[in-house]
């Protein structure tokens, strides 16, 4: 007679499932499973668009301290306007791009009404900005500038700007938004191209402070 076939070890008989042994106890299985993953989904969907919109929200007031603690940009300057005479350099040229962007897409459509233009500092230059708002509703605008190189932001003042006051609009209304300005010929000899930068943002929960301004 042969040798009679050795057990299996413990290990192996404990571990290996037993045949057609299905899902555990409780567990949802087919379309149910599904259900409950979609559900999942959808839920932290939800939560990622709702800090979307909060972070929008929020983007004003950080930005405000951020350049208030850095220096960096030009939020004193949205707040009142500079008082500036002119003595213009004949013998320079500067040029001034303009750059506009809209936080949230759909919601205003936003551009320069020229791309860029040279200036001579000390003299006085106006520039437009057409916004439109996309919305089925009123809305207001609330502009925020930027400077680039950082060094040139304490040498474009702006003696009038749409930054100023937040900007109402009616539904589908399209405006053109003034900005005059002044680059000081104190300006640095290295600088000869300076970016200013507007990003408008969705204000239109501040209803009372758009009332409180003219249309600038």
């Amino acid at each position: 007679m042969g040798a009679s076939a050795e057990p299996p070890p413990e290990s192996i008989r404990r571990t290996a499932p037993a045949a057609g042994a299905g899902p555990a106890a409780g567990a949802p299985s087919g379309p149910a499973a599904r259900r409950q993953a979609n559900r999942r989904l959808i839920r932290g969907l939800l939560v990622m668009t709702a800090g979307s919109f909060a972070f929008g929200w929020a983007l004003i007031p950080l930005y405000n301290v951020f350049c208030k603690v850095t220096g960096v940009g030009n939020a004193e300057a949205r707040e009142q306007a500079v008082n500036v005479a002119e003595a213009i350099d004949p013998n320079r040229e500067v040029t001034v791009e303009f750059l506009a962007t809209p936080a949230t897409v759909g919601s205003f459509r936003f551009t320069p009404q020229v791309a860029s233009i040279k200036v001579h500092p000390g003299k006085l230059y106006d520039a437009r900005f057409a916004a439109t708002n996309l919305t089925a509703a009123s809305a207001v605008a609330q502009a925020v500038p930027s400077i680039t190189p950082t060094e040139a932001t304490h040498y474009l003042h702006k003696t009038q700007c749409f930054c100023f006051n937040p900007q109402p609009f009616r539904s589908g209304e399209t405006r053109s938004l003034p900005v005059r300005f002044i680059v000081d010929p104190a300006l640095p000899p290295n600088i000869d191209h300076i970016t200013l930068a507007y990003t408008i943002y969705d204000a239109t929960d501040d209803r009372s402070a758009a009332r409180d301004h003219p249309l600038q």
